[in-house]
C-alpha cells in the first residue's frame, strides 16, 4: 500500500521483493521499453508468462486456489449475471487507459425497492496492479452472497434490503501486466518518468534467468566494499541485511540490467501513477516550485486525472446512498482507514470515530490482522522503529488518499484494508519488526518443500559479471499469498466486509394510522419511523459537508384530499407534505403527524439519502 515511505525503505523487503542499490556499475544501455507513449496493451509489450498460480483448477469454474485474470474475471461476472438475473446487474462503468472495460456488479433483489432506494456498500479490488489479493477477496465476497442467498437467512435479508456494488478489478491494465508477464508494479500503465530523466518507463526489470519472475541479484564485491552482508541469523546464507558503512561485502539489486546507463537498476519501470493518490481530498502534486511544500509521489497530473479513479469518483458521487466503502490492497495486513494527514482525534468527529473504532475492533476479531487504525499515525508507526535509521517511527502524511476522500469529502466510512502479511508470521527476536531471516525461518518450519523461495543461483550478468539470482517469489509470496493460502485470507477479508454490510442504516415505517378529529372530515395522520440499522443514517461529517439530506417523512395525498392549514394570523406554521426529521441514530424512533381533510388512500414515505426508503399506503375513510 504505502510503499512510498516505509516499504520502499525496508531493506530487502519481502513486500517489494527487491532492494535497489544506490550505486551500481553502469551497463551498456539496452533497447528501451514503451518510451514516448503507452502500448495499446502493455501486457503484449513483454514476453507472456503462463503461471500455474493464475490457472484455474477447472476452466469455467470458480475456485480460490488460483488468481483470476481479467478475461476469467469478466467471464465469471457474466456467468453470475446470467445465473442470477433477479439478483445481479452487470455493467461497465468506463474504460481503462488501454481501453479495457471496467466491470461492476450491483447485487440487490430486484423484487424489492430499486437499488438506489437502499443503503449501499461499495467494494473494489485490484486498484494497485500487483495487489491482486484484493481482486480475490472481492470475488469471494460476491460468491459468498450469491451462493448463500435463499438458504442463509442473514444473507438473504441483506440482498433483499441493501445494495452491494462490487468492482473486482479497478485497474485491469496493470493487473493484466502483472498476471501475464514477469513485470511487477502497483500503478496504472500510464507511462511515467519515475527517475526524472525525461524518458518514460525506460528501465523496467528483466527476467534474466527465464524463471518468470523478477527477483533479486546479489554480487560479492569484497570486504568493506559493499552495503550488505549475509545475515548470520540465517544459517543457510540466504537472508541479506544492510551493513554499516565499510562493513558490507555484497551489493544487492533487482533482477535486470541498467537500460539507461545511469548506474541504477529498474528505477523507472512501467507506470508510476498511483490510483490511491489521485483523489481530490488533500491532493498534492508530484512536484512543486518552492521546495518547501508537500509533494506526493504517484499523484498524477491533477486530481482524478486517471480514468480508473474517475470511474470510482463519478459512481459514488451519483450514488450518494453508499454509506460504506472498502478498497482492498496488500500486504501489511491491517484494517486500514483514514485520516492520512492527521491523527484520528484531530480530523474525525467523536461520534464518527467511536463508530469506526467499533468497526476496527470487529475487523481485528474477524480477520486476525494485528493492526487497525488510521494511515497517518497507526500505519506509519506500527513497526515501532524506522528500519533504516533505527529511530522511533514517526507519523507520515499521505495525500490524495481514497479513505480521506471517503470521509472528509464523501462523508462515508471508507476502509482501504491490507491483505496478506508477506510471510511475516513470527517476530522471533521480539524486536517489533520482521527481518528476512525471520520470514525464512517461519517458512522453513511451516512450508518446507514449497517453492516460495528460490535458492541463490549463479548467473553471468552482462555488466556486473558473476552474480547470484534468488529470493522469495515476488508475486505469489512476498506481495500476495501463495495459492494454497489464498482462500483463507480472501475469506477472512470477505467476512469483515459482510459484517460492514450488515451495519448499514435502514429506515423503516413502524406504523401509520389515522384518527378522526373533532372537526368534521378532518383526520390526524400519524407516522412512526425508525432506523433499524446499526449505524446512523449520516455520519457527523456527512451532515457538515452536505453529502446527505436530512431524513424526510412525506405523504402523497389522494385526489380530493388536502392538508388543513392554520387560520390566517395563527402562530402555527403551515403544514407541508414533506417534513425533515434530521438524521436517525441506530434504533432511534420518531413520530410525525399531519392534519388531513377528505377521504382517500394516501402514500406515506420515509426517505433517507443513506438509510433507504420505506413506503406505506393508508386508507382514510
Amino acid at each position: 500500500m504505502r510503499h512510498d515511505h516505509i516499504v520502499a525503505a525496508l531493506l530487502l523487503s519481502v513486500t517489494t521483493g527487491a532492494w535497489l542499490a544506490a550505486q551500481a556499475p553502469a551497463s551498456k544501455p539496452q533497447p528501451m521499453h514503451r518510451v514516448g507513449g503507452p502500448a495499446r496493451d502493455g501486457a503484449s509489450a513483454f514476453p507472456r508468462v503462463t503461471y500455474g498460480e493464475v490457472t484455474p483448477k477447472a476452466p469455467g469454474q470458480i475456485d480460490f486456489q488460483h488468481y483470476h485474470t481479467y478475461d476469467e474475471t469478466v467471464s465469471i461476472l457474466k456467468a453470475w449475471a446470467a445465473r442470477h438475473p433477479e439478483l445481479v446487474e452487470l455493467y461497465s462503468v468506463g474504460q481503462s487507459l488501454e481501453g479495457r472495460e471496467i466491470w461492476q456488479l450491483t447485487i440487490a433483489n430486484r423484487k424489492g425497492p430499486k437499488h438506489t432506494d437502499r443503503a449501499g456498500l461499495f467494494i473494489e479490488g485490484g486498484r494497485h496492479a500487483g495487489e491482486i489479493s484484493g481482486i480475490e477477496a472481492t470475488l469471494y465476497f460476491i460468491n459468498h452472497l450469491l451462493t448463500r442467498y435463499g438458504t442463509d437467512p442473514e444473507i438473504t435479508a441483506l440482498v433483499d434490503t441493501k445494495a452491494v456494488y462490487a468492482r473486482p478489478m479497478n485497474n485491469p491494465d496493470g493487473a493484466s501486466l502483472y498476471h501475464l508477464t514477469a513485470q511487477t508494479l502497483r500503478s496504472t500503465v500510464r507511462p511515467h518518468d519515475s527517475d526524472g530523466d525525461r524518458l518514460l518507463d525506460e528501465d523496467p526489470g528483466e527476467d534474466l534467468d527465464g524463471d518468470g519472475f523478477i527477483r533479486q541479484m546479489r554480487k560479492l564485491v569484497g570486504k568493506g566494499k559493499g552495503s550488505a552482508i549475509k545475515d548470520p541469523k540465517d544459517p543457510n546464507g540466504r537472508a541479506m541485511r544492510r551493513a554499516a558503512a565499510g562493513e558490507g561485502d555484497y551489493e544487492v539489486y533487482a533482477e535486470g540490467v541498467d537500460n539507461d546507463g545511469d548506474g541504477r537498476y529498474n528505477e523507472d519501470g512501467i507506470g508510476g501513477l498511483d490510483l490511491h493518490r489521485n483523489y481530490p481530498e488533500n491532493w498534492r502534486p508530484m512536484r512543486e516550485e518552492t521546495g518547501r511544500g508537500h509533494t506526493q509521489g504517484g499523484a498524477g497530473e491533477y486530481p482524478l486525472s486517471e480514468p480508473e479513479t474517475r470511474a470510482v469518483f463519478m459512481f459514488l458521487m451519483t450514488h450518494p446512498n453508499v454509506a460504506i466503502v472498502q478498497s482492498l490492497d496488500t500486504a501489511v495486513p491491517m484494517i486500514l482507514r483514514g485520516p492520512s494527514t492527521s491523527t484520528s482525534q484531530e480530523t474525525m468527529f467523536p461520534a464518527d470515530l467511536a463508530l469506526i473504532r467499533k468497526f476496527d475492533a470487529k475487523g481485528l476479531a474477524i480477520t486476525g490482522y494485528p493492526w487497525a487504525g488510521d494511515t497517518y499515525f497507526t500505519y506509519a508507526t506500527r513497526g515501532g522503529v524506522n528500519p533504516i535509521t533505527g529511530e522511533p517511527a514517526q507519523p507520515q502524511p499521505l495525500f490524495g488518499h481514497g479513505p480521506d476522500f471517503g470521509y472528509s469529502y464523501y462523508g462515508s466510512v471508507w476502509y482501504g484494508n491490507e491483505i496478506w502479511n508477506g510471510g511475516r508470521f513470527v517476530d522471533y527476536d521480539k524486536d517489533g519488526r520482521f527481518d528476512e531471516w525471520e520470514v525464512l525461518r517461519w517458512h522453513d518450519e511451516n512450508r518446507a518443500g514449497q517453492k516460495d523461495f528460490m535458492a541463490w543461483t549463479p548467473y553471468r550478468h552482462p555488466a556486473l559479471g558473476d552474480v547470484e539470482i534468488g529470493g522469495f517469489n515476488p508475486k505469489f509470496y512476498s506481495q500476495n499469498p501463495p495459492p494454497d493460502l489464498l482462500e483463507t485470507w480472501a475469506r477472512n477479508e470477505a467476512m469483515f466486509n459482510l459484517y460492514l454490510a450488515q451495519q448499514l442504516p435502514q429506515v423503516r415505517i413502524v406504523s401509520a394510522a389515522s384518527k378522526a378529529s373533532s372537526t368534521s372530515g378532518v383526520h390526524t395522520v400519524e407516522l412512526v419511523v425508525t432506523n433499524e440499522g446499526k449505524m446512523p443514517t449520516a455520519l457527523e461529517i456527512a451532515q457538515r459537508v452536505k453529502m446527505v439530506r436530512p431524513d424526510t417523512a412525506s405523504l402523497t395525498l389522494a385526489k380530493g384530499q388536502e392538508l388543513v392549514q392554520p387560520a390566517a394570523g395563527a402562530k402555527q406554521p403551515r403544514q407541508r407534505t414533506a417534513i425533515e426529521l434530521g438524521w436517525l441514530k441506530p434504533g432511534e424512533t420518531t413520530r410525525v403527524s399531519w392534519q388531513v381533510k377528505g377521504p382517500g388512500e394516501m402514500r406515506l414515505t420515509i426517505g433517507s439519502t443513506r438509510g433507504g426508503v420505506d413506503t406505506r399506503m393508508l386508507l382514510v375513510k
